[in-house]
């Protein structure tokens, strides 16, 4: 048995009455057994398609909004599961994946380039993610962590755009 699935998870009740558990938990994406981050990130994708025509300023709202709602989700959820970062909290990775997004060249493979280096970013969690994931606490610290993720991914990803887009 994995650590992940002795962690106390939302009921499905829980899930789909509570708001801060189905949006932190990703639209129920973060229920997954396994590699609950990649299954959020994919829930991710849908929601970006729809979103990846805004102008940029609507855009960046967007990721901002997002974000402070993320962290008022993330952090009631945490504390209602006693468990700080708990790994079916997704909503960070979904926030992380539309910023890593942000001006990225349209089309399926930017958005499967996008996808595999945030992951990258968030799993291996270069300095200094790795160090804010340790020490800040809280929605923040749940949301910070996968912010700095996409902002090396949204750097590497923009970098290709310019060397490999017409």
């Amino acid at each position: 048995m994995n650590h992940a699935t002795r962690l106390p998870k939302p009921s499905a009740r829980q899930l789909y009455t509570q708001a801060s558990h189905f949006f932190a938990f990703g639209f129920g994406s973060g229920m997954a057994p396994k590699a609950p981050g990649t299954f959020g990130t994919l829930a991710a994708i849908p929601i970006y398609w729809l979103i990846a025509d805004l102008s940029l300023p609507l855009y960046v709202l967007w990721l901002l909004v997002t974000f402070a709602l993320g962290v008022f989700w993330c952090d009631r959820s945490s504390k209602a599961l006693q468990v700080h970062d708990h790994p079916g909290i997704v909503w960070d990775e979904m926030v992380g994946y539309w910023l890593t997004m942000l001006l990225a060249p349209a089309g399926w493979l930017w958005m499967l380039a996008g996808f595999v280096l945030f992951r990258i970013f968030d799993i291996l969690k270069p300095w200094p993610i790795g160090a804010i994931d340790r020490k800040v606490h809280g929605g923040l610290g749940i949301m910070l962590d996968d912010i700095l993720a996409a902002v090396y991914a949204w750097l590497v990803l923009q970098a290709l755009a310019l060397w490999l887009a017409p």
